[in-house]
Parts: structure tokens; sequence; C-alpha cells
């Protein structure tokens, strides 16, 4: 039986016949776009306006390509009728909200006057047909944009044949067409196409590289370069700083944005943010290294040395900071790049300067207690805290410390918890300069034996921080004890003391100089830390030939390796960054002759931990030293190689690297699997810093827990804190406050103290209640309830004023020192049972170089405090972004000293005051407002 739907058709009428016709109109307006372009609409829908216009363009075309070819249509008439479109086509495209008309209506007669385009100047080549040519081919180059194929670039190519032919009139000097000539040929376009053919010469650019053209060539590439150096200075001009910027990236000549003019004190700000933010995303060091140049010489071009300066640190390029001071007329100026310098702990000095001294003091940082304890009196934190004020056992629902006394029988002191609380007293107080556990009398310190008494000796350094001459006054009596680990302690506090404090008279070499040539081991361990410590990223040669014999010695003894391992670190910590061949010489040198018993110690890492330290963030710079620890036979030696080369590429981004990282992860290892903890480490520190590549960090994170073997998982929780310090941010405070509870010792006690980098130095009151949970349900383990501790003696660092945050100058720059600091503490977890829970502990100290104040302070010229009104909110990226868009969201507003968290920023709130700095961050000068005009008040009558 034949299918119902074929008996339809017989029952069809008129009417639903008709309608099936109107349908069908319907669709093929709609679907006009699409399937022919050579259909624009229905005369009927069209306004008088446009059909006159349709009309006329149309008229225009026939003249020009002569339909009927009559012999009256001259060269001139033509020319008029392609005026009469070029008008039309200009006047349209100013237009942004629709798609301009005459485009709209020429596009059917885009193949007709591309065939006429190719048969112009068979016969002849006079300036009128040139001319002709030429105008006609802008006119194509505008119709291409949307109508030519994208892999031919028919825009560019009209546009090139174009220059040729304006290029032969000018060499003919046609005066008939000379105006037109020296017409702005590009800008008069509009936008779109200027940004379209801008795409297009970039693809061509590579097309030709890609074909064998050499790129340092101009003359291979001439003829866009022209057309670069007309579309650049336009895109400036009209606030499309941006897009000129990626073009000179695109065709490789970034140095030309130095020679434009119209570069000014207006727009070089948004100019030069862009070229700092680009920089992230350069993976070839080259690149990289252009951008950043870029941007300093515009900065230096403007005279903003300030600025100039947090670029060339960016670059790590020391060798300017003499050149920028010296051309640097203003004083205040000057003062605030010292401020900066000290920041950075750049162990410079000022000579030859009218205030050289005050300047010197200031990098040295000589002043940073004083204004740090006025801030501390200003916020009413002066009071010293005990670690029950810390560990708030009363609250415990397990019954802590507290409830022991009613059971019976005397309490027992565990060496294990007075030495927790050494650490805790010391974190919480640091900087203050009293306490109520050390200051008072001696009588803590025989509470604890051996290592512990070095601790509690050394935490009287911490306490003191910054303050050079007190510190030394009360540690003196300590360094002439007759308890070795008292001596060595107090040995240690002085280095501790002064950390990142420049002083003339030089204590700690003074002081330390004979306990390193001396017989003690404890007394060598002590010194090579205080003064890795004191002098991290000075760069000091007389303390590295201190430093550099222990290195070398070669005695069979069992501690020869944990003072060749802390020396090491010391000089890792003194050179951060400046790759200097005998430090790496000298360390590759001691690996490549280390017997495998000596490499099997679980402090060996700490001498690859220098070796990465001398190449922080130096990028290929280390590829010599990679080769060479590659012929290491010992299963080290790939620890060595992932710890220099992550470190290395330290806050980079480098995809390449990461991809290089993961693959190490994914071999399935049981054992001997150092190495993978050091790439899971590695991820977060070249990823750090930058936004993109953190939150994809996370996510591979995820993945590792997942599917890798126990090493792996137990470096994440580490990774975690190195992406988010002093940042407690809440997804990852929860995915660490998971991994703390793992059933794997080492995975939680990683976790608990990756909680306390986290939330270093914020009172976070979340961290805080996780923190004392964690102190009971581990109660019965030592080892886990030390780590506890640790983690909240970071929490509660500087009782909140401080922050271990390497990132300062608006996350632009990286203090070198201070992420030493924390990678030491970082890679002394890989093995806690040898280091922190062993007798290591006090590498916890090396946390001291990344310590610093978290305030905003503003001061006079003359360096006296000026409390004004400040906004502090959510720092928002504002880069690339048109008009003068707002840089914080939901701020507050404050009268200065304000405490300013991770991810937060500062901004004046008054027009009275102008701030020297260009970012409100540390210490701040200001000065009046010349132009300021105070608000009239109206009185009352």
């Amino acid at each position: 039986m034949a299918p119902k739907s074929n008996e339809k058709p017989v029952e069809l009428t008129a009417e639903t016949e008709s309608k099936k016709i109107d349908a069908d109109k319907t669709n093929s307006k709609k679907s006009k776009k699409n399937d022919n372009p050579d259909i624009i609409e229905d005369d009927n829908a069209m306004s008088e306006e446009d059909r006159e216009l349709k009309e006329r363009l149309e008229t225009c075309v026939s003249t020009l390509i002569n339909e009927k070819s009559e012999v009256s249509v001259t060269t001139q008439i033509r020319l008029k009728a392609l005026d009469v479109i070029v008008t039309e086509l200009r006047s349209a495209t100013s237009s942004m909200t629709s798609v301009p008309k005459p485009l709209k209506f020429l596009r059917p007669k885009y193949e007709t006057l591309k065939e006429y385009y190719g048969t112009i100047g068979d016969t002849e080549e006079s300036g009128e047909v040139l001319f002709l040519r030429a105008r006609l081919g802008d006119v194509l180059a505008v119709l291409a944009m949307t109508l030519g194929k994208h892999d031919e670039r028919e825009s560019l190519n009209f546009k090139l044949k174009g220059a040729k032919d304006y290029e032969s009139l000018a060499k003919m000097g046609d005066d008939t067409t000379t105006a037109t000539t020296n017409d702005n040929n590009l800008g008069s376009w509009g936008h779109e196409f200027i940004r379209s053919l801008a795409g297009e010469i970039g693809q061509e650019y590579n097309a030709r590289v890609l074909a064998g053209a050499d790129p340092d060539d101009d003359a291979a590439f001439a003829d866009l370069l022209g057309m670069v150096d007309v579309i650049v200075p336009f895109n400036v001009e009209h606030n499309a700083e941006a897009e000129a910027i990626d073009l000179l990236i695109e065709v490789q000549r970034l140095k030309n944005v130095l020679k434009l003019d119209s570069i000014d004190e207006k727009n070089y700000k948004r100019v030069c943010l862009y070229l700092i933010k680009t920089a992230d995303f350069m993976s070839d060091p080259d690149d990289y290294a252009e951008v950043l140049e870029a941007a300093y010489e515009l900065f230096h071009k403007q005279s903003q040395y300030f600025d100039a300066l947090r670029v060339a640190l960016r670059m790590g390029n020391e060798e300017a900071i003499p050149d920028l001071m010296s051309q640097c007329s203003d004083p205040l100026m000057k003062k605030q790049m010292c401020f900066l310098l000290a920041r950075h702990r750049i162990n410079f000095e000022v000579e030859g300067d009218d205030d050289e001294e005050e300047l010197n003091e200031i990098i040295g940082n000589e002043k940073l207690s004083e204004e740090f304890l006025k801030v501390a009196q200003d916020l009413d934190v002066t009071e010293a805290k005990t670690p029950e004020d810390i560990y708030k056992s009363h609250l415990a629902e397990t019954g802590g410390f507290s409830r022991r006394r009613e059971a019976g029988g005397a309490v027992v002191d565990s060496a294990r918890a007075n030495l927790a609380s050494t650490y805790v007293n010391a974190f919480v107080n640091a900087g203050f300069g009293q306490d109520k556990l050390m200051t008072p009398d001696n009588e803590w310190l025989y509470k604890n034996k051996d290592h512990g008494m070095m601790a509690a000796s050394a935490s009287l350094g911490l306490i003191q921080l910054w303050n050079v001459e007190e510190g030394l006054a009360q540690i003196d009596k300590f360094l002439y004890s007759s308890e070795e680990y008292v001596k060595a302690g107090a040995a240690l506090a002085v280095g501790i003391l002064s950390s990142g404090v420049r002083n003339d008279a030089d204590p700690t070499l003074a002081l330390l100089d004979e306990h390193i040539n001396g017989d003690s081991h404890i007394m060598k361990c002590a010194a090579c830390t205080g003064l890795g410590i004191a002098y991290a990223g000075s760069a000091r040669e007389d303390v590295m030939e201190l430093l550099l014999p222990l290195v070398e010695q070669d005695n069979s003894g069992p501690n020869t390796m944990l003072e060749v391992s802390l020396a090491g670190l010391a000089l890792g910590m003194i050179y951060v960054g400046k790759c200097d061949d005998a430090v790496g010489g000298t360390i590759v040198q001691r690996l490549m002759e280390a017997s495998d018993e000596e490499l099997d110690h679980s402090h060996a890492i700490f001498l690859c931990l220098g070796l990465g330290l001398l190449f922080l963030g130096r990028m290929e710079k280390a590829e010599a030293m990679l080769e060479a620890l590659r012929t290491i036979e010992h299963k080290i030696s790939k620890t060595a190689v992932i710890v220099l080369e992550t470190c290395a590429y330290a806050g980079s981004g480098n995809v390449l690297q990461v991809q290089e990282m993961l693959h190490q992860c994914s071999e399935h290892i049981e054992e001997d699997a150092q190495h993978q903890m050091a790439a899971v480490v590695g991820i977060s520190l070249i990823t750090m810093g930058e936004q993109v590549g953190s939150e994809m960090a996370l996510r591979s994170f995820e993945h590792l827990l997942h599917y890798c073997e126990l090493p792996v998982k137990r470096a994440v929780p580490l990774a975690l804190g190195v992406l988010n310090i002093s940042n407690p941010d809440f997804s990852v405070i929860d995915q660490l406050s998971r991994l703390s509870h793992d059933p794997d010792t080492e995975i939680s006690q990683n976790a608990i103290l990756a909680m306390g980098l986290t939330s270093a130095g914020t009172n976070n009151s979340r961290v805080a209640g996780l923190l004392r949970q964690l102190s009971e349900f581990y109660s019965k383990e030592a080892g886990h309830v030390f780590c506890v501790r640790i983690a909240q003696a970071m929490l509660h660092m500087g009782k909140g004023l401080m922050t271990l945050s390497p990132f300062h100058s608006d996350k632009m720059l990286t203090c070198g020192p201070a992420l030493g600091g924390v990678l030491t503490l970082i890679y002394s977890c890989f093995d806690l049972k040898s280091t922190l829970l062993d007798k290591s502990h006090y590498l916890i100290y090396y946390l001291t170089c990344a310590m610093n104040p978290r305030m905003l302070i503003t001061v006079n010229e003359d360096l006296s405090w000026r409390p004004v009104t400040v906004r502090v909110g959510q720092a928002v990226e504002t880069v690339g972004q048109a008009g003068k868009p707002k840089t914080i969201t939901g701020f507050q507003t404050h009268t200065t000293p304000v405490l300013i968290s991770s991810g937060e920023r500062a901004e004046l709130g008054t027009e009275e005051v102008l701030s020297v700095s260009s970012v409100l961050e540390g210490i701040v000068i200001v000065k009046d407002n010349p132009d300021y005009e105070a608000p009239e008040t109206d009185e009352k009558k």
C-alpha cells in the first residue's frame, strides 16, 4: 500500500499554494546573506535615500568600468565617478552601529571591479591612468576587507599595488594628483579597515619569514614596514596604543616605538603598562628583554626615573641604577627610588650626592624598625603576646594543656612543645623588641635542650628584628655563654637581626667571622645560616671568600656534608639571581666530586637549592650549569637539574617549562622520586605571579592528586603554598584543609605547613580555627602538633603586620631573597623527618628574609609622617582599557598608615597631595599639589 504522504498532493488548494510561495519568498529573504551576496534587499523595503544611494553607486560603477564602451567616457570622468564612490565609502565607515550602506550596495559589484582593475594600464600607463588604478586599488582593498578570501590577503595586496602606483606617480611629479597622493591613504578609511589591514600585514610578514626572508633585513619587508610606519602613529594618536604595539611586535620592530613623536606625557603610561604586561606572555628570553627594554626607554625619555627603576629591576639590570640615580635631579624622587631599592634588598651605595648619607640610610633600611614600631603603636598592637594567646587551648573541646594539671601530678614540659613555643613566640613578636619568654630573663632558655637552646637564643634576633643597635646589646651576653648551643644560637641571632639592614659597623661579619673558621660543627652551621640570612641578596665578596672554603672542604666526617650544604645555601642566598661564576663553579665542582654517601645525605638538596637561587629568574643563563649537572652519576643529578631549571624560570610563566615539569611527574615511581617533588613545586614556581598560569596550575594539581604516586602527592600541598604565599584564598585553604587530614603522614604535615604559608601574617580567623582543630585532632602525634604550631606562628607573624609575599611594587617585582627564604622552607619539607622535625629546625629562620611589613605610610619631604586619606580596595586589571578606568573596586577609605593585603591596591583619596611614587606601597613620599584649590565652604548666616 502506498504511504499517505503520496496522497496529499492531490488535496492541495490554490490557497495553500499561494502560502507556500509566500513562505518561499520569506525564506529566500532570510537566506539572501548566505546564499547569494548579489541580492541586497527587496527594493520596496528600502527607504528613498537608500534607493537613491544605491542607484548613484551603480551609475558610478557602470561609468567607471564603461559598461557600454562609450568613447566619451574619458579617464577624467572615470576618476570623478570613482571619487564619488570613495567619498561615500569614507563618510559611511565612520558609523560603528551597522554595516555601512555603500559597502553593502557595492558587494555585488566586487568581482566586476576586480576584473576591471586587472585591465587598467594594459594599453597605456599615463599619470591619470596610474592614479585611477591606485584609487580603485584603495576602494577594492576596503571591499576585500569583508569579501576577500582570508588566506589570500587580498585587502593587503590591493593596498601594496596601490602604494607602488602612488610611488610611480610621485616620481613622475604629476601635479594634478599630488594633493591626493600625499593624503593619508590609510587612516581616512576608518579604524576597522586599519585593524583588518594590520592583521594581514602580520600574516604576510610571517609568510615571508617562513619563505626564507631574513627578519633583520628591512629591505625584504620595505613595502610592509612603510605601511606599519603609517598605521602605528595613527593607532597611538587615536588611543589604540595596544594595537600599535601588537603590530610592532608582530613584525619584530618594537624598537620603532621609541621613535614615535605621538607618545607623550598623556599616553606614555598606557603604552608602558601594556608593554610590561605583554612581557609576561613572551616565551623567548630575547623578546622578553626587548619588550621591557622598550618600556624602560620610554619611562626614561619622559624622565620618570622611579618607574624606569622598577622596569630595570624587573629585567635584573642593576647596572642601570647608578645612571638613573645620577640623571634624576629631583631629590624627592631619589629618596623614593631608594625606598624601592631597600624593599627589593638591593645592596647599592650612593656616591657623590649631596644627600648621600640620607639616601644610603634609606637603602640600608636603617629606619625600618622605627617606622614599623610606630605603625604598631598607631594600630595599638605593641603589647607582647604569649604562645598561649595563639594556641587558645582553653577553647579545646578535648582538654588541652590547661586540663592536664587537674589530672594530678606535675605538668611535664615536652622538649618538642617548648621548641614549638619558642618559634611561635619569636614569629608572633617579630620586630616588636619585647616578648614574655625571652626578654624578661633567661629562664625559658634552660627549659630547652641542645638544639632547642640554640633556637631559643636565636629567637632573640627575630624579636629584635631590624633593630641592630638594641638587639646586639641583648644578644651580646649569650655570645660568651659556656653552653655551645646557646652560643651558636646567639651567633645565628646576630644574622637574623640584621636581615636586610645595612650597618656601617657591619657587626654580623665581625662576630661570625671567627666561628666560620672555628672547630665547632654547630657554630659553623649557625654562622653559615646567620651569614646567609644577614647578607641575602647583597652579593658581598668578602662574605663569599669566607664561605667558599667551607663548600670546598672534603673531610669525610659525618657532619661535613651538612656544613657544605648550609654554606652552599648561604652563598645561593647572598648571590641570589646574580649568576656568579665563582660560586656556581664551586658548588657544581663539589657536587661532582662528592661521594655517593655524601650525596645521599638528607641535606644535599640544599646545595642544589643554593645553585638554583644563584640563577633565580635568569632563564637561559643557567644553560651551561645545567649541562654540567647532567654529567653527575647519581640520582641527585635529576633533582639538581630540575631545581636549577625551575629556579631559573621562576615567575616567567614559561609554558614549555611547565609542560616539561608535568612530564617529569607522569612517571610512576615509588622511591627515589625527590626530583618529582621538585618538579611539582617547580610548576608553582614558574607560574607564580601570573594569574592565568596560576589558575591552570591549580587545575593540574587536581590531576596530580588523582593520578600520581605518593611522592608527587606529597609535594602538591607545598606547591599550593608557593602559589599563594600570604594570600589565604578560600578554595586553596579548603583544598589544604582536606589534605591536612590525609592518612599519609607527610601529605598531612606538608598541608598543615602550607596552610601556615598561605595565611602568613594575615591573622585569618578561618585558618586560625582550622589550625586549632588540627592541634586537637593530632594531639597524640608530636610531629603533627609541631607542624601545626609552626603554621600558627606563620599565621600570626608580626601580629598580622607582616607578609612573606615576595611580590611588591604592584606585583611587578619579585624580591629574590624573599623567594629564596620561602623556598628553603619548602625544600626542607621534602624530608621533614630529617630537617624541621629533627635538628635542622633552625632553617625556619630563613623565612626572616621574606618578612616585610605590609604597611602603607605617607611621609613628608623630610620623611616625617603625614597622614592622608587613601582608598584601599581590590586591585583591578586596567591594561589596554579605554579612557581612565578605575584601578580598584570595593574600596574603603582610611587615613594612613594602613595595612595592605595580597591582591589589594591603594590610591590617594584626596587631591590635596601628590605622591612621588606611582605605586602606593611601603613608605611613600607625598608633596603638596600646587594646583589644588580648597572647596569653598558656605558659611551659615
